[in-house]
Order: C-alpha cells, then sequence, then structure tokens
C-alpha cells in the first residue's frame, strides 16, 4: 500500500458504485472528507456520471493498474472472486461485500466496534458481514462478555433494498395490497442460505465456533432498515434493566424504547430496544433491533474497515 500522508488524501476505489450500497458509499466518503475516490462498475455503467465522477468499467487491468489504497467492493459474489485478486496485486487492501471471502480461514471479517483488531490480520483483503451479521454481533457481544451466550435465537425481517436496487424499484411498482413477505434466498431443503450465512458468519466474528444459533429469515415489503427479534439465553443471570443500561452505552448504538426501520434509516447507529425477560427460559432476555442496512449494514462499516486499515498503515510507515 502507497499510503497518501492523510486518510483523506489516500486513493479509494469503489466498485459497484451505480448500486443501492455503491451509492452510500460515495456519499459517505465524500462527506468524510476524501478527495481521491474513483467509481467503478459494469461495462453497462461505464461513462455514466455521479456527481463530480464519472464510472470507469471495473475490469482486472483497470483495477490493477488503478494505483488505489484501497478498494471497496459492492458486488455479487462472481464478480468479487474475479476482480477481487487483482485490485490487491495492484497494490490495494479490498474490502469486500460479498460472501466471497467471509469464511475464509486467512480473511478477516470485521465490525469495527467488535473485533476491529483483526484488520491487522489481512493479507490484502478484508471481509465485510452480512447486513444482519453486523447489528447482531454489534448487540451479541457485550452480552457475551458480561453474562456469556448459551444460545441465541434470531427471526430477521429484511427490506427489499437488501437484494439490490432493482428490488426496491420493484416494491415502488407493486400495489399496496399485493405486497407480501418472501423468502427469496437459495434454499437447502431445510434452511436458506441467509440463515446459514447469519450463523456462520456471526460464530467467528464472536469467535464462538459451537455457538447455538437458531435463525430465521425473512424479506419484508420496506424499502430501507432491517428488523431483527432476538432471544439470547445467557449462561450468567443478566437482568433486563442490567441488559438494557449495558446496550445503552455502546459505540455505534443507540437506545430506543420501541427500534423501527424507519427511526434507522439515515441513521449511522444501530437501534435497540424493547429488552425484556424472556419467560420460555430461565436465563432468558428478547431484544429488538433495527439497522439501516445501506449505511451500517454495508457502507458505512466498509467505509470503517478502510478507515481502520489506513490508520494501521500510516502508523505502520
Amino acid at each position: 500500500m502507497r499510503l497518501s500522508s492523510s486518510s483523506s488524501d489516500a486513493r479509494v476505489g469503489v466498485v459497484g458504485a451505480t448500486g443501492a450500497v455503491g451509492t452510500v458509499t460515495l456519499e459517505l466518503l465524500r462527506a468524510r472528507g476524501y478527495r481521491d475516490v474513483r467509481a467503478f462498475a459494469s461495462a453497462r455503467s461505464a461513462g455514466t456520471l455521479l456527481g463530480d465522477l464519472r464510472v470507469e468499467e471495473a475490469t482486472p487491468e483497470s483495477l490493477r493498474a488503478a494505483g488505489l489504497d484501497v478498494c471497496l467492493f459492492s458486488v455479487g459474489t462472481t464478480a468479487s472472486r474475479a476482480l477481487v485478486p487483482h485490485a490487491v496485486a495492484g497494490g490495494a487492501v479490498a474490502i469486500d461485500k460479498s460472501a466471497a471471502y467471509r469464511l475464509q480461514a486467512d480473511v478477516p471479517l470485521v465490525v469495527p466496534e467488535v473485533n476491529g483488531a483483526r484488520v491487522s490480520a489481512n493479507n490484502g483483503i478484508v471481509a465485510n458481514p452480512n447486513c444482519c451479521t453486523i447489528p447482531l454481533t454489534m448487540i451479541l457481544k457485550p452480552l457475551h462478555d458480561a453474562a456469556g451466550l448459551a444460545r441465541v435465537r434470531v427471526a430477521t425481517y429484511q427490506s427489499m433494498s437488501g437484494g439490490g436496487a432493482h428490488r426496491m424499484e420493484e416494491l415502488r411498482a407493486t400495489p399496496s395490497g399485493d405486497a407480501h413477505l418472501e423468502m427469496d434466498w437459495e434454499f437447502d431443503g431445510e434452511e436458506f442460505d441467509e440463515e446459514v450465512k447469519l450463523q456462520a458468519e456471526t460464530r467467528k466474528i464472536l469467535e464462538l465456533p459451537d455457538l447455538a444459533l437458531s435463525v430465521t429469515c425473512m424479506r419484508v415489503p420496506v424499502l430501507v432498515g432491517h428488523t431483527e427479534a432476538v432471544w439470547v439465553e445467557t449462561v450468567e443471570p443478566l437482568p433486563p434493566t442490567a441488559a438494557a443500561s449495558l446496550l445503552s452505552n455502546l459505540p455505534g448504538v443507540r437506545f430506543e424504547d420501541v427500534p423501527s426501520p424507519r427511526d434507522a434509516v439515515g441513521a449511522d447507529e444501530v437501534l435497540v430496544g424493547r429488552v425484556r425477560r424472556d419467560r420460555t427460559a430461565e436465563k432468558g432476555l428478547a431484544l429488538l433491533v433495527a439497522c439501516d442496512n445501506l449505511r451500517k449494514g454495508a457502507a458505512l462499516n466498509a467505509v470503517q474497515i478502510a478507515e481502520l486499515v489506513l490508520e494501521r498503515s500510516a502508523v505502520a510507515a
């Protein structure tokens, strides 16, 4: 990495810049003062203007020659596998949002508020977790530190934007009376791959490979904002008042009496609330989490990872 004198001078690439996550990524970089930013997308989008940025075609050759410090990818798994190695070969640290590298043993899977120190172990790639894994681990980690996690159950209510910009357009075009719940992920006959991802990624980030974790995911007719109903059984007793107090004082988290996806839209924080006793378990808690899946669930987490990478590279230099 050829790091400039300050992070705002770092050379940053955004691949998938015209997508739902990519456009938010560009907004965040602009708001945080990054001046040397390049936008990449498919051949179909090449030449498009995004504000004052002209979109370049993302090819192995263009990324290898780009001279970037960090490159943020928000494309599908197949595209990431084809393109990420070339950005890395060109000297960039790639921060990849797809599932391509998340569970690879030598690739750190990072939520900065949870395991940010893992960034230093990268070999050119840092994986950005699933949009539901990020808020979930931000809530589970402090509960585990305080009382241990014995068992976790999660039900997700995921907005259409999690499926991409085209799913948002589909919802806008759908008469309100025709909207319904969906499970639009690959199905192995028992679990959807979104559920498998959430389980495996949470265990990796928390470094709890044997954590008992059950997940049910569904897509709901909401444009932006994911919600998760979470039931936790702890090893040690943790009263709801103590859990609520703990969750009210976390970086990147905002406590709300009743979190909702609407209130999460545009917010950088994860919203948590409705913390109460789960009376079906001796040491059980129930709570509700909401998050803007395009911001902290994707783009913001990637930008925060990039900033950690840049900070550590500047110190090392």
